[in-house]
Parts: C-alpha cells; sequence; structure tokens
C-alpha cells in the first residue's frame, strides 16, 4: 500500500533495539584484541572461542561505558545485576549461549530527546528507553556462492571468529507511539542522536559501515483510533541512517497491504535489503522462552556502588543536544545553517577545527563544501576522510596569510587526502605557495599586456573593469599561483591606470 494511503488507515508503533560495540582494548570476557580489519581467527583464544575449561572474566572497562551511556540516557543505575547465558544455535557463537543479560540489566528506565524537521518547524519527540544492558558480540559468517549472500543457495560457508566477544551494549526502547507520518524520521533521529551520544561519550567510533552501530527496527500496525497493537516484525541488523528511514517506511507499506488484504502480519526476523530497499523474511521470531535464559555460573554478579556511580557522572562532557545549542548561539547560526551541519554529520569536526584555529565560517565551508563533496565521491562518512580538523585549519590559516589561494587550497587538501603529508609539506612538494613578489608577477603581468594589446588599450582609455582579462592571463600562466590583488595592481600601474 502506498505509504500516504496506509498513514490514513493505520497508526504505526516503533521499537529500536540498537546494538553498539565498545571501542575497548579487549573484548568482553577475555584479553583478545579488538582491533578491526585483522586477519581472520586470529584474535581468538580458549575464552572466546569456549573451549573446555575456559572460564570469563568481566571486562571492567565495559562495565565504565555502558554505566556511562546509561547515565548520558537518564537511566536508572541498578545496584546489583547479573549475567545469564542466551541459549542458541549458531555457528558465529562458538559456546552456542550468548553471554548477556536478562532480567537484570545494568540501565533502565531512561529517555532520549530527539528533534525531527517538520514543514511546520523542528518538532521534539521523547523516546523512553526500557534498558540498556551488556552482552558480547558474535562472530561473522559469509555466506559463499548463491545469488543473495545468503545461507539458502550457498555453496559453503566460513565463519571468523575475531568479533566473537567484543564488549557490546543493546540500548532497546520501549513502544514509540504517536508519531503517524514521521514514524521513518523519529526512527532515523533516534539512532542519528544515539550514535552522537556513544561518540560524544568516547565509548565507540559507532562505524555502521563497520558494524560497530547497528539497529534491529520493530514496527506494528494498529488501525487508526484504535487501542490495540498488531502483531510486529523485526528487521535485523540495519546499517545505515538511511536504511533506517526506509526499513521503518517498507514495513509499514508492506504490513498495511497484509491487513488491507485481509491477512495476518507474522511475527518475524527480516532482513533488509540495501539496493531495492525492501524486507525479506527471515525466520520466525523467537521469545524470550525459547533462548532458556539461566544466570551464567561463571561470573560474580555486578554491583557498582553509589560513589562509583557518581564518579562516572562527573565524568560525562557536554552532550550533543546541549552543544548543539552552544554552537548555535556561539556561532551566531541559523536553524538552517545548524541543520546543514547536522545533515552532513560535521558538528564535531567543524567545532574541532574552529578548536585548532580556524573561524567558525572558514571551517564550515570547507567540511560542507569541498571535503563533503569528496566524502560523497568516495561514499564514506565525512568523519573517515584521512584529514584532521588540524590539518584543515592550517590550509584555513595559510588562505588567510595569503600563501594559498581557495584553488590552492584545494589542491593541498587533495594532497593531504593522498597521504602526502602535512599541509605545509604538501605546499612545499607541490610548489603551491602563492607568488606574490613583483619580481616574480612582473614578467607574467608583461606578458599578459603583450599577448592582450586591445585589452591593455581599453584599459589606458580609462575602462579600468576590463584588467580582469589580463589578471586571468596572469593566473592561468603561473597556474593559479598569482597573488590575483597585487598582478591586478602591477597590471594597472603598468598601463597607467593606478
Amino acid at each position: 500500500m502506498a505509504y500516504d494511503d496506509a498513514m490514513r488507515s493505520y497508526e504505526p508503533v516503533l521499537g529500536l533495539e540498537t546494538h553498539i560495540e565498545l571501542g575497548t582494548a579487549s573484548k568482553m570476557f577475555c584479553s583478545c584484541s579488538t582491533t578491526f580489519g585483522a586477519e581472520p581467527n586470529t584474535q581468538v583464544c580458549p575464552v572466546c572461542l569456549a573451549l573446555p575449561g575456559s572460564l570469563p572474566v568481566v571486562n571492567g572497562k565495559a562495565v565504565e561505558s555502558a554505566i556511562r551511556l546509561g547515565l548520558a540516557l537518564n537511566c536508572s543505575i541498578a545496584p546489583w545485576g547479573r549475567f545469564a547465558r542466551k541459549n542458541y544455535f549458531y555457528p558465529d557463537m562458538p559456546k552456542n549461549y550468548q553471554i548477556s543479560q536478562y532480567d537484570e540489566p545494568i540501565c533502565v528506565d531512561g529517555h532520549l530527546d530527539v528533534t525531527v524537521d517538520t514543514p511546520d518547524g523542528p518538532k521534539e519527540f521523547r523516546v523512553d528507553i526500557e534498558r540498556v544492558h551488556m552482552e558480547e558480540d558474535t562472530g561473522k559468517t559469509a555466506h559463499v556462492g548463491g545469488a543473495t549472500g545468503r545461507i539458502h543457495g550457498a555453496d559453503y560457508s566460513i565463519v571468523d571468529y575475531n568479533r566473537a566477544g567484543i564488549p557490546l551494549l543493546e540500548i532497546v526502547t520501549k513502544p514509540i507511539e504517536h508519531t503517524g507520518e514521521l514514524a521513518p524520521l523519529v526512527a532515523r533521529a533516534y539512532v542519528s542522536e544515539l550514535r552522537d551520544l556513544a561518540r560524544s561519550l568516547g565509548i565507540s567510533d559507532v562505524r555502521m559501515e563497520e558494524g560497530s552501530l547497528r539497529c534491529d527496527v520493530n514496527v506494528s500496525l494498529m488501525p487508526r483510533g484504535g487501542t490495540e497493537w498488531g502483531t510486529r516484525s523485526e528487521t535485523k541488523n540495519v546499517n545505515s541512517l538511511r536504511s533506517v528511514d526506509r526499513a521503518v517506511r517498507y514495513e509499514i507499506e508492506r504490513q498495511a497491504g497484509v491487513l488491507d488484504a485481509g491477512k495476518h502480519v507474522v511475527q518475524e526476523t527480516r532482513h533488509f535489503q540495501e539496493n531495492s530497499g525492501t524486507t525479506v523474511s527471515g525466520r520466525s521470531k523467537e521469545e524470550a522462552q525459547d533462548y532458556r535464559y539461566f544466570p551464567d555460573p561463571d561470573l560474580v554478579p555486578v554491583a557498582p556502588s553509589a560513589e562509583w556511580i557518581e564518579e562516572l557522572r562527573a565524568t560525562l562532557p557536554e552532550l550533543p543536544a546541549a552543544k548543539r545549542a552552544r554552537i548555535k548561539a556561539e556561532w551566531s547560526l541559523s536553524d538552517e545553517e545548524l541543520r546543514d551541519l547536522i545533515n552532513a554529520d560535521a558538528i564535531d569536526l567543524v567545532s574541532a577545527t574552529v578548536d585548532a584555529g580556524a573561524p567558525s565560517a572558514d571551517a564550515r565551508k570547507w567540511w560542507l563544501n569541498e571535503l563533503s563533496r569528496r566524502a560523497t565521491e568516495n561514499e564514506i562518512e565525512l568523519s573517515a576522510l584521512p584529514i584532521t580538523p588540524a590539518q584543515v585549519a592550517r590550509v584555513v590559516e595559510l588562505v588567510a596569510e595569503g600563501a594559498l589561494t581557495n584553488k590552492l587550497a584545494r589542491q593541498v587538501i587533495e594532497g593531504v587526502l593522498n597521504g602526502e603529508g602535512e599541509p605545509d609539506a604538501v605546499v612545499e612538494a607541490r610548489g603551491l605557495k602563492v607568488v606574490n613578489d613583483d619580481s616574480a608577477l612582473g614578467s607574467a603581468v608583461d606578458q599578459a599586456i603583450a599577448d592582450n594589446p586591445d585589452v591593455a588599450e581599453k584599459i589606458r582609455g580609462g575602462k579600468v573593469a576590463a584588467a580582469g582579462a589580463l589578471v586571468g592571463a596572469v593566473m592561468k600562466a603561473t597556474r593559479g599561483q598569482a597573488d590575483a590583488g597585487r598582478a591586478r595592481e602591477l597590471i594597472l600601474e603598468k598601463l597607467g591606470a593606478a
């Protein structure tokens, strides 16, 4: 059913389960490295491979990260909790169970406020958080052969256990109601705000393209004016903000079509298809009892003291919402300018560039234009570009000093992105510094006058605006390195029009 038609007949109810891989040096229950991109199955040990006799030990830094995120989400921190075994068979978890938290999560009853742009202006929604719990991630299974990349139709499967055991936080919302046609945007805004929150706390790099932030999207529909929620579907491991939006939108359209045809929505897990923007059926959805949870006998309870919790509360940085409000005021930004920064995911980058000495207007210009363009061309996030805010600030400084033009500055940025070194080294190696001494400019100006006698005559006759054509010739002759202002002055002096 078309989205607008679905919205006239049904009210969506959302539930979001977001998984954040923590940026700890070691895994949740052993000392294996968590470095991304290592050779398959090189970061494993008897504990994370579940060999007989091995015993897990809780990663204290992961517990600290969980508490700090819970505090930032306005949660209550449980004074006592324990880990449980979640039993299921799947080859990416060597133990055939996952160590998680079940009935005693470390953080409960929080909320996160998000803002969505509407034709009538920004609208704020409060997303209530049911729980934040600690667990370990699974390994990575690749199904080789076949057309879909899934197990059905594959020739064989291979498993990399490097990720098995990496510390993971799962943030589960309470049902999100009364979002109406804005449901996809609210879901996207929530995941985006949660990502920014985790990043500001320094607990994860939250790179969705690397799987360190993933979202399971639950959607159900109830008839307009109804009170009973419909049967939900769960779309697993959605790995981009755009896909969160598209997954919610498609499930609303799909479920509305099913219900309108007089059929029943099946409770199941589904998989999002990036290329088509659709979801496909996975398996029937398990209930809690299917996992046969029971307390893990090898792990002692987690019991953070009230004093430690308050110490961690004192370490919380300025949170994203407060930072946006401060920056808007300090930089005198309009709502549209702030929205551009948010949409480009550039607030932290621009802020760091300003902290490194660049004026806010110049920092915004380079990140939102040249650098955003290059990130788009390479299909990566802006923060993944191999250039630092300090390097961008140095380019801005060189332009302000007159050592570079904007055109030359773009070449310097290109060199930094290509791994040619710091901005000053790129300038030196490429010979990009602006030519502004009279001796070097003089010959180029003389040649431009000689090559364009008609233009020179116009300038002698008082048509000073024609000097632009000769300045352009000088710039071309010097490969854009001439100081355009000084070149113009010399042209006018030589032609007696100064």
